[in-house]
């Protein structure tokens, strides 16, 4: 039996995003995600969030910084899989979680 570590208040995590504010187009570019193509690359190309400078790689945060819909999929997603699209009030995010500590 395989037991699941419980994810506390002090977790932290790592993880790229892509934001856009066309739910077609989110879908678009999960696809092209799913199908093996440089998230960095796709995050600089289509973002619309600052940190697409950054291959929309938003650094390490812990639980309760991100919006409630965002931090869920951070805290819940395999690892290294592109996950989305995200709905948020900011948009629709594709996410890849790199780690949780």
């Amino acid at each position: 039996m395989r037991m699941r570590r419980q994810l506390g208040k002090d977790t932290k995590a790592a993880a790229l995003h892509i934001l856009t504010r066309n739910e077609k187009l989110a879908h678009e570019i999960k696809q092209k995600a799913d199908k093996g193509e440089d998230f960095g690359n796709l995050a600089r190309r289509y973002s619309n969030c600052p940190t697409a400078k950054k291959g929309g790689h938003l650094g390490e945060f812990s639980r309760g910084v991100m919006v409630k819909p965002f931090e869920k999929a951070v805290f819940e997603a395999e690892l290294l899989k592109p996950v989305g699209p995200i709905k948020t009030k900011f948009g629709y995010h594709i996410i890849k979680v790199l780690y949780r500590s």
